[in-house]
């Protein structure tokens, strides 16, 4: 149990470590929060922590921030984020998001992507499927401009 812990975190840290790609004069950072129960005035509450320890089950939130350094305007900007091993994608905040279940080959989203098994036969992509998210930013992003994008994932 403990080496299944510390390969998990390992994994999921691992994916930060790289940061997402984006092109242009975008500058990113990643981070991962785990998003913990807990109780304030005897009410639930849900909070988000840096992760020390994961487990199988535990849900997580991906944060991807960019910034354009540039003092020129960022066009047609795509930011990709592979989804550690570990982590079984669930869902992004806006849905705005494109998705891969080929490693980064094809693109599109979620509900319009097929997974082919072994008798010639298709199944709808589920989220267990996806392996690459990205974000295809179509307003210039001009010197200063900033934002986040969002995922959650869950611990396989």
């Amino acid at each position: 149990m403990i080496r299944k812990f510390f390969t998990i975190l390992a994994a999921v840290s691992a994916i930060f470590s790289a940061p997402a790609l984006a092109n242009g004069n975008i500058a990113l950072e990643s981070e991962i929060f785990v998003e913990r129960i807990t109780k304030t005035a005897g009410k639930p509450a849900v909070v988000l922590e840096r992760p020390t320890s994961l487990i199988p089950g535990d849900r997580l939130v991906f944060v991807v921030s960019y910034k354009n350094t540039s003092p020129t305007p960022a066009t047609d900007v795509v930011i990709t984020n592979p989804i550690p091993a570990a982590v079984r994608f669930q869902e992004t905040l806006d849905g705005s998001e494109q998705v891969s279940v080929d490693g980064g080959k094809n693109w599109a989203r979620l509900e319009d992507l097929r997974i082919a098994l072994d008798d010639g036969r298709f199944r709808p992509a589920s989220p267990a499927d996806v392996t690459h998210i990205r974000w295809v930013i179509l307003e210039d992003i001009t010197n200063g401009d900033e934002g986040k994008l969002t995922f959650r994932g869950v611990v396989k």
